[in-house]
């Protein structure tokens, strides 16, 4: 920690003891935009019912179309995008897309991290082992792998992956699901931008696909600003608003 930060904090403690119960860092930097970043089986599709909210909100928002062939090539289109953004941004995370901003969120032009559903490794972690130490959620037994690529069969999709979404919903995603390479899961990153960002999570409940409890420790352990919604692994559809809030929060905005 920094030096000003170390006496904005005292002085913070001093003025309203109770100020920094909901986030561990000062938001000192309002956000201009937003960069969104899909995980595995999915696409930028996914954000469609945040995106409207942030825009309404005047925020200048991005969805990354990630590849998902690879670590190195996630984080390269993610770079791309906020290359392109003017000014303060929040990077946002759905699922496995917390690997690409954990590794991403160091770049200066980032002023907070929020992390939906997602995994969020240290840097040089083993997540898999991490993982390894929680129940495995069910959506694993539909994994269907092709020429090193994986998808999720439809009823594991709809079942799992895509439970408490409305039927009609859950049917498009699986349409539009993306090939995510078998080897991306098992990536490393280098940095862990969460210890140096202030950061924000939201836990899913009911998820099937990455178990709650490993939410739970990822969140306590980068000191995050949480929420907990009744919601399944696509929380960013289900729950829009709540969602939506969240990155409000971190962008330095009302709520909705």
């Amino acid at each position: 920690m920094t030096l000003w930060r170390s006496l904005f904090l005292a002085a913070s403690l001093l003025a309203a003891p109770l100020s920094l119960a909901h986030a561990q860092t000062p938001q000192t930097v309002k956000a201009k935009n937003v960069v969104l970043v899909h995980g595995a089986w999915a696409d930028g599709s996914s954000w469609s019912e945040v995106i409207p909210i942030l825009q309404a909100a005047g925020l200048h928002v991005t969805a990354v179309q990630n590849p998902l062939s690879s670590l190195a090539d996630s984080v390269e289109a993610t770079r791309r995008a906020l290359a392109e953004q003017d000014g303060p941004t929040v990077l946002v995370a759905h699922s496995w897309g917390g690997t690409v901003i954990s590794q991403v969120g160091t770049d200066q032009k980032v002023t907070g991290l929020v992390y939906v559903a997602a995994r969020a490794p240290d840097a040089n972690e083993d997540f898999v082992g991490l993982s390894k130490q929680f129940p495995t959620g069910p959506v694993r037994a539909g994994i269907i792998e092709r020429d090193g690529y994986t998808k999720l069969s439809e009823e594991s999709f709809l079942k799992y992956f895509a439970n408490g979404l409305k039927p009609e919903q859950a049917k498009e995603l699986y349409a539009v699901q993306w090939p995510t390479a078998a080897s991306i899961f098992a990536g490393r990153t280098t940095e862990a931008a969460w210890h140096s960002k202030p950061s924000w999570y939201a836990v899913s409940k009911n998820d099937y696909t990455i178990n709650p409890d490993l939410e739970r420790f990822l969140a306590k352990r980068m000191n995050a600003t949480t929420v907990e919604l009744d919601a399944g692994h696509l929380s960013l559809v289900s729950h829009p608003k709540e969602v939506a809030n969240l990155i409000l929060e971190a962008a330095g905005y009302p709520r909705s």
